[in-house]
């Protein structure tokens, strides 16, 4: 049967990338390293496991769905130190729900979000607005959800965000949810408080649902990334047409606990629980425990954010006199310009066994041009011990024809 829309996520990254490299091996006698995906390699806390054992007998339980008590009031006060809000801003039951990780959280909010056709609106179909390049679910949820896709530039010369403030009247009344990545999966970049603050303004004068996509929130250098939370509490506090999604699988290198959370607007995250409920995965009680005790601990956070803040330094001693390099305030992802990123991941792979993923595959090919903006950027991923990285990042040098120092 004939499916258009299935078809379509056929444009899934890492499908692209396994074509790609389909029959290419490769170099012999070098032990491939594997830079395509942001999967956390370093430890997760012992204590994850510890808690898992004492809530064995909770594995015959149905857990809520919601999330436990305790879980939400984990993810509640962590907000509340993280962005300094007000006491009694979040209430963990009207305003929380756990997520296995985020990326089904993300998916799913696009079938709360996007009206159907009895209630689309005159300009035309609704739209689903992300940057362009996107983590690739916002496109996939998108498409599903019957909706069309707004593709905005993210480019170097608008700091890598997308320029919501060029947006016509028109278009902004068709827009019925806003994904926004910060800090930025795969750039790294993150908003200010002023941009945050004239988005969410946006979403409330023309009433469409903005999806603040926060899971790289803890891996910073420098000053931590101003999250959409603290907007709300600039603007008067309510939280109004905002969601904020969370996980632990960056901050505390657990993404196989899948351990997430969403949070904002009382209407939303009570009409999204029932869509949960009906078609949703729940987290299991003795994950919850486990989930609960990463969220109330930060000492495990500290080391981890010093290692990639380390990494990131080695990829500047490495990369840095290439011209175009770009040194990212947060997240894990190097965005490098190697001029044609299909070329450079398919010759990294044979050549020098490393595997990276074409940026070209995270953004939209123009339909009357067939140019695509990111064409010449290769997306890496600095998830490594320091020594496996490094020999990386040198076989990366070695391929761009850079002098390793």
């Amino acid at each position: 049967m004939k499916n258009s829309r299935i078809d379509s996520l056929f444009d899934y990254p890492f499908q692209k990338l396994a074509v790609l490299l389909n029959g290419v091996e490769p170099r012999a006698g070098l032990t491939p390293i594997m830079m395509q995906l942001g999967e956390p390699q370093l430890p997760t806390p012992d204590f994850v496991a510890e808690q898992i054992h004492a809530k064995r007998d909770e594995w015959r339980k149905y857990p809520p769905i919601r999330g436990s008590d305790e879980y939400l009031q984990a993810a509640t006060d962590w907000l509340t130190r993280r962005y300094r809000l007000p006491a009694g801003m979040i209430d963990p039951q009207q305003h929380v729900i756990a997520l296995p990780g985020t990326k089904e959280g993300l998916f799913q909010l696009a079938q709360y979000a996007v009206p159907g056709p009895a209630d689309w609106p005159e300009d035309g179909p609704p739209l689903v607005a992300m940057s362009n390049p996107a983590y690739h679910v916002y496109k996939g949820a998108a498409i599903m959800a019957g909706a069309e896709t707004l593709m905005l530039p993210a480019t170097m010369e608008t700091n890598f965000l997308p320029d919501y403030a060029a947006l016509k009247p028109e278009t902004l009344r068709r827009i019925a949810l806003f994904y926004l990545c910060s800090p930025a999966n795969p750039q790294g970049t993150f908003a200010d408080l002023d941009y945050l603050s004239g988005l969410i303004r946006l979403a409330r004068e023309y009433d469409f649902i903005v999806a603040f996509d926060e899971c790289y929130s803890e891996i910073y250098r420098g000053e931590p990334p101003t999250g959409a939370l603290e907007a709300c509490v600039a603007l008067g506090g309510s939280m109004d047409n905002i969601v904020v999604f969370h996980s632990l699988s960056k901050r505390s290198n657990a993404a196989g606990l899948r351990c997430g959370f969403v949070a904002g607007e009382s209407g939303i995250i009570n009409g999204f629980n029932m869509l949960r409920a009906t078609g949703g995965a729940q987290i299991p009680n003795p994950l919850l425990a486990a989930g609960a005790a990463l969220w109330r601990d930060e000492e495990h956070v500290v080391p981890t954010r010093a290692h990639y803040a380390k990494l990131f330094d080695m990829a500047e001693r490495i990369l840095g006199n290439r011209t175009g390099f770009y040194k990212p305030p947060a997240g894990f992802f190097l965005w490098l310009d190697v001029g044609n990123g299909e070329t450079a991941a398919r010759d990294l792979w044979r050549d020098h066994a490393v595997r990276t993923i074409p940026g070209a595959y995270y953004a939209q090919t123009d339909p009357a041009t067939g140019e695509n903006a990111c064409r010449q950027y290769l997306r890496v991923a600095l998830v490594h011990d320091l020594d496996t990285a490094e020999e990386g990042l040198r076989r990366i040098a070695e391929y761009l024809g850079e002098q390793v120092v």
